[in-house]
């Protein structure tokens, strides 16, 4: 059984395929002569969707994508949808994570959040799954491991006091708003089998 993940980074094909390992599902990723429009919608679930949406128009396949970000409470919820071009339409993670630091003090409330979208051309079915991670602002940036805003996320559930740059990757897993997306996500596809089965 194979689903088709709506883009061509493979480090996120690869951490979908970890989150879903054991499910019998294999993540194929977007082939290379797919081209995804812009993500310009104002929500998580607007962006996702339209990711798998073009992904199953454009192949026939049953498609799934994600979209994420954190949401910052000193910011009124931002970056939000528009986290990996918060410093700019080009920015790098560096770019993007010193310009939170700079606005964002210590301590002060911050949520990871993912939305995957799953959609079947067979029958047009489109379905959502929310992944959520509450935390704060830590008061320097810390950890060698994940990437964009993790030297500066705290999970309110993360053991001891550590970013989630500092955490394992089957820590991370476990309180991850990608992994709690995911997790849901296996659920149903788990579910479905067992009905059809």
């Amino acid at each position: 059984m194979k689903l088709l993940l709506a883009t061509h980074n493979e480090h996120k094909r690869r951490e979908l395929e970890r989150l879903l390992a054991g499910s019998g599902w294999q993540v194929d990723g977007l082939p290379e002569h797919v081209r995804m429009g812009p993500e310009d919608a104002e929500t998580f679930a607007e962006n996702a969707l339209g990711k798998a949406r073009a992904a199953a128009q454009a192949t026939g396949r049953l498609s799934i994508a994600d979209d994420s970000g954190i949401a910052a409470a000193a910011l009124g919820g931002a970056p939000g949808v528009r986290s990996a071009r918060y410093a700019g339409e080009q920015a790098s993670d560096r770019e993007n994570l010193e310009k939170l630091m700079r606005e964002v003090p210590a301590g002060s409330a911050l949520e990871y959040v993912c939305v995957i979208a799953m959609v079947d051309p067979r029958d047009g079915s489109e379905l959502l799954f929310d992944g959520r991670c509450a935390g704060r602002m830590a008061a320097q940036e810390r950890g060698e491991g994940g990437f964009g805003y993790d030297p500066v996320f705290v999970a309110e559930d993360a053991p001891g006091e550590l970013t989630m740059a500092e955490l394992s990757a089957r820590q991370k897993d476990e309180i991850s708003h990608r992994g709690r997306a995911a997790r849901e996500l296996r659920a149903w596809l788990e579910q479905s089998a067992a009905t059809a089965g």
